[in-house]
């Protein structure tokens, strides 16, 4: 188990004193994100200005009994939730009852109870263990059923791609039918991951659309003329009846249009306190309120495309202008990288793009829709690259002697090479190298998984210098790749202006700098870079939070919930409204241990290195912030936007969750770091665009000679 503390040493001492003086210590409200990955599941605790005070991690198992045949349990993972939990609330110091909002996100799994006592149900390929009932979203066994979904070439499928995914829900549950008896079947009752912590946590079956829209084919209503969202033609001519019994029972039910008790919710959304029996577990107080969840990806969008950059960027400033509330996420694409990246996009319209999933309506607020790309591999490709050439070990040895990363390592060697070789720059190092990546298949936008890497230009070199120029070529792959997709996209009608990342990669300088100067576009690095979509999670449960009025709800939760103060009902003293912007506006310059780069050296120590390096190192700043703020007024405090509630005190109008979600985000995000690119005349960016070309021609020539040889292939075995 590896769990990371920290204490209220995240801000400074002046400003620690000057949230005493001001009383806001007392009247914060905090917020606890979860976040269940493939391998672990984490938790982190937030204040109402953004600051992660704390944060745990606890690894979970998967069993894999045969090929393809991936599963976990939902105890297991429900269990680890409960100890990340109670750890960020005990190492934050956090009274439990100052915690109001909880949020969920969770890889596309799909979760099998029984509907009548609850209890867990197996998945194979051992049905007597029922303790494995997660069909984790990298199983591949539904090969023969998703086949068949997709030769039906229902008009759902248009809004997934085309065709469904083989990691999607609808063919493992097609799977389960036809491997299990008729009245085991006809008991289960089928949640995507995120959807089932929720319901844990509340005991309500309220379903996201995140889960249901992006992974399992369900159509918000009035989408091709959907009335009920799930589509009972569908699901009958793919053989599964079952799923449109008793108005959808097994997945959900329908999708009601009226009414407060809505059952299909948009991100954040406010599903119900917290049952108290779980609270307990949780160590949580039971007016915590809990918000509609998300896929792991889109918790990586909520956390990152609100970030409020260091550098003013025009292309932002001119296009939110002419906006409000939710409208200000279109044309901000989220890059949320780790063994893979997504690449998630909002618009107001529908855009079809071929090769991207999508687009989904109403997955993070009623009437927009969001469209997701993806890179196959990418942490994976360096990972693979790197540990497959010859001059691995030396790598290992070198990187630990100067005690920094390997990619620290590698990215400085680059820098000596251009020196030792009299190169223009590190780009022109790989300039006869030509690197095609795609050795797991594509996602986006060919969306072909049968391409596989290609690699032009390798010479019979075992050296380190080889290792890094290799290195070099895989980080312009990635680079282009996303080019390819933004530019797949653009041309379909988004209008994408920056891109947001998130995970270990944003560490890497060299990767940045190609993403940048590839693309053309802003890069903007985020505050909590390991943490980001874990934030993301807790920015649902103040989405769920804000939407709470404490004077129109229940007595009983009213009394428990009476410090329930947002940050604009702090007491109006002189220098509150430069203070509150500092710690908002500015939060990236206040150290924090979920930006320090753990695995990667200091600026100091590639300095000794190398004789230069021109790619941005992020981390922890040492800028002084132990001075007051010189200008009471320089920026406005944090305040929610007020939206109408139901009876119960709560929102539930979906016409209003978006901007509601909007605000937060961007209010709590704090800042991001700039990566700009440079001038299009700048020899590096001309040399990247003439790669690009060649670079689009081995994926159309790779697909060209595989036809040409099945074609023979299939006339031999005629």
């Amino acid at each position: 188990m590896r769990q990371r503390r920290q204490s209220r040493s995240l801000l400074s001492i002046a400003q620690q004193r000057m949230m005493v003086s001001l009383g806001i210590e007392q009247k914060m409200i905090y917020y606890v994100g979860v976040d269940v990955g493939t391998g672990s599941a984490r938790a982190c605790l937030i204040d109402s200005m953004g600051n992660i005070l704390s944060l745990a991690e606890k690894p979970i198992q998967r069993e894999e009994l045969k090929p393809n045949y991936i599963t976990q349990s939902s105890q297991e993972i429900w269990q680890a939730i409960c100890h990340c939990v109670k750890c960020v609330v005990r190492d934050s110091e956090v009274a439990p009852e100052k915690i109001h909002g909880i949020g969920f996100d969770a890889t596309c799994s799909l979760v099998v109870i029984d509907g009548e006592d609850e209890k867990e149900i197996a998945v194979g390929p051992d049905f007597t263990n029922t303790d494995q009932n997660i069909i984790l979203w990298m199983d591949h066994r539904a090969g023969k059923e998703t086949e068949e979904i997709n030769a039906t070439n229902d008009k759902c499928l248009k809004y997934v791609g085309g065709q469904m995914s083989i990691e999607m829900e609808i063919p493992k549950i097609k799977w389960l039918k036809n491997n299990i008896s008729k009245e085991q079947f006809d008991k289960c009752r089928f949640f995507d991951l995120a959807d089932y912590l929720t319901f844990k946590a509340t005991g309500k079956e309220t379903r996201s659309f995140c889960s249901t829209v992006c992974k399992q084919g369900l159509l918000p209503i009035g989408v091709e003329g959907s009335q009920d969202g799930w589509s009972e033609e569908f699901l009958n001519h793919i053989g599964l009846p079952e799923l449109a019994e008793n108005d959808f029972e097994m997945i959900g039910g329908s999708v009601q249009v009226e009414g407060d008790n809505k059952n299909f919710l948009s991100a954040g959304a406010y599903v119900g306190a917290l049952d108290e029996s779980v609270a307990q577990e949780l160590g949580l107080p039971a007016h915590c309120v809990v918000g509609s969840g998300v896929i792991d990806a889109y918790a990586g969008w909520i956390g990152t495309v609100a970030a409020q950059t260091d550098i003013e960027l025009p292309e932002l400033v001119k296009k939110d202008s002419a906006k409000k509330g939710i409208d200000k996420a279109t044309g901000r694409l989220a890059a949320v990288a780790g063994t893979s990246t997504c690449h998630i996009a909002l618009s107001k319209d529908p855009i079809f793009v071929n090769g991207v999933w999508g687009p989904y309506r109403d997955v993070m607020a009623h009437g927009f829709w969001c469209a997701e790309g993806g890179q196959s591999c990418t942490g994976a490709l360096l990972a693979h690259v790197l540990s497959t050439h010859p001059a691995f070990t030396e790598l290992s040895h070198l990187s630990d002697a100067a005690n920094i990363s390997k990619f620290d390592y590698l990215n400085s060697r680059l820098e000596n090479l251009v020196q030792q070789r009299g190169e223009r720059s590190v780009v022109s190092l790989a300039k006869h190298l030509f690197f095609y990546g795609d050795y797991h298949g594509n996602r986006s936008p060919i969306a072909d998984p049968s391409m596989r890497a290609a690699i032009i230009g390798q010479s019979m070199d075992n050296s380190i210098d080889d290792l890094a120029i290799m290195y070099l070529g895989a980080c312009e792959f990635i680079a282009q790749q996303t080019r390819q997709i933004v530019e797949k996209m653009c041309d379909a009608g988004h209008d994408l202006s920056v891109i947001f990342m998130s995970g270990g990669q944003c560490r890497n300088g060299l990767l940045m700098r190609l993403l940048a100067d590839c693309t053309g576009l802003p890069i903007v690095i985020p505050r909590y870079i390991d943490a980001a979509v874990v934030f993301g999670s807790a920015l649902l449960g103040a989405v769920a939070s804000e939407s709470f009025n404490a004077h129109q709800h229940k007595s009983d939760l009213r009394t428990r919930r009476k410090s329930s103060l947002t940050v604009h009902d702090l007491p109006d003293v002189p220098g509150k409204a430069g203070f509150l912007g500092k710690l908002t506006k500015q939060a990236p310059d206040m150290p924090s241990p979920y930006t320090a780069p753990h695995a990667t050296s200091s600026t100091s120590q590639i300095a000794s290195t190398s004789s230069g390096y021109p790619f941005p190192i992020v981390g922890s700043t040492t800028t002084n912030k132990d001075e007051m703020p010189d200008s009471p007024n320089e920026e406005e405090p944090v305040s929610f936007k007020t939206v109408k509630t139901n009876a119960e005190g709560f929102l539930h109008d979906s016409q209003t969750n978006g901007d509601q979600l909007w605000n937060v985000m961007h209010n709590m995000t704090g800042g991001g770091k700039v990566v700009q690119p440079r001038s299009s005349d700048d020899p590096d960016r001309i040399l990247l665009n003439a790669k690009y070309s060649i670079f689009l021609d081995m994926a159309q020539t790779q697909r060209k000679y595989r036809q040409a040889i099945d074609s023979v292939e299939s006339k031999l075995k005629g």
